[in-house]
């Protein structure tokens, strides 16, 4: 049976390290994982997409699925936008593909230009849609616990970072909802689940994804 890699995204702000629990327990489903590490700040999103198309180049043959949270989803779609790179699946977990209230208002109140960097405008807007090559599902978390909420008007559910409505997008192949918050989609048992799941079969299990 051929190999199949997922390279993990991390989000703004954070590390590759943080993706370390996810990491294992996708290995434990069978993977060939892999962490990528970019600057979400003060590097550009087309520098580390560049890097991003070579590693999933390297890793070839075989399927190169892509993971990532929050930003690191949004860099997942734009990588994947053209169709000439190994096939695989990608998983956003609770990015905010259109666009973030937190972060316009971050923009607007809390010297956001600087907090945010080279990612403003991609977390500003987002994406109006998605037709790309790829499929995508989104895993998106709805327990209410974080600061986003003080910094942007969110909708009614929401992980503390993200609303739910923000990380639904035109175009995506399924969507799930699991009961955690933003940073907590990544040491949840649950999430991990989903996302092998989806990568395995283009679709998430059907508990969880009636409640998306």
């Amino acid at each position: 049976m051929a190999t199949e890699h997922v390279i993990l995204l991390h989000g703004l702000w954070m590390r590759a390290f943080a993706m370390g629990l996810l990491r294992r327990r996708l290995i434990e489903q069978g993977f060939e994982v892999h962490r990528f590490e970019y600057m979400s700040v003060a590097g550009t999103p087309e520098r580390a997409i560049v890097r991003l198309q070579r590693k999933m180049r390297e890793l070839a043959p075989g399927r190169v699925h892509l993971v990532g949270h929050s930003l690191g989803g949004m860099l997942a779609l734009l990588a994947c936008v053209d169709d000439d790179l190994p096939d695989g699946r990608i998983v956003c977990l609770g990015s905010p593909l259109a666009g973030s209230a937190a972060a316009r208002g971050l923009i607007g109140h809390w010297g956001g230009d600087r907090l945010l960097g080279n990612a403003r405008e991609l977390l500003e807007h987002g994406f109006e849609s998605w037709d790309g090559p790829r499929e995508v599902g989104m895993v998106a978390g709805y327990l209410p616990v974080g600061l986003g909420s003080v910094v942007g008007a969110l909708a009614d559910e929401h992980d503390g970072s993200v609303s739910v409505a923000e990380t639904r997008l035109p175009g995506l192949a399924d969507h799930c909802m699991v009961e955690t918050t933003h940073t907590g989609l990544l040491m949840s048992a649950e999430v991990a689940q989903q996302a092998a799941c989806f990568l395995r079969d283009g679709r998430f299990a059907a508990a969880s994804a009636a409640a998306g």
